[in-house]
């Protein structure tokens, strides 16, 4: 009896840090559906993600200004893209996957 529930409690603890494990942000799913209309097209002068002379003078400012941003809204670019469901850490998972081929 005893190591069943040795068994059973290693069982949970594993599903545990499994969920953990899963809920990090997808941020290349999350940019496939909130961002990439405008920051494939450049729409409202939206950065194209992958071009480094659109977010060069961005990224200058540093990456706590340009989270706060997309968290915020900046220009025509609602609070979040629009997405009011998205948490912190899904828009900087998104702003992260933008910027990958420029850092």
């Amino acid at each position: 009896m005893k190591r069943l529930a040795t068994l059973t409690l290693t069982g949970v603890a594993a599903l545990a840090l499994s969920a953990t494990v899963q809920a990090e942000p997808d941020g290349e799913a999350i940019y496939n559906q909130a961002c990439m209309a405008c920051h494939m097209t450049g729409a409202a002068g939206a950065p194209i993600k992958g071009d480094e002379a659109a977010w060069a003078d961005r990224l200058e400012k540093g990456m706590d200004e340009l989270y706060a941003n997309s968290i915020d809204g900046i220009g025509a670019m609602p609070p979040r893209g629009g997405f009011a469901n998205l948490s912190d850490e899904e828009v900087k998972a998104a702003v992260d996957f933008m910027l990958e081929p420029v850092l």
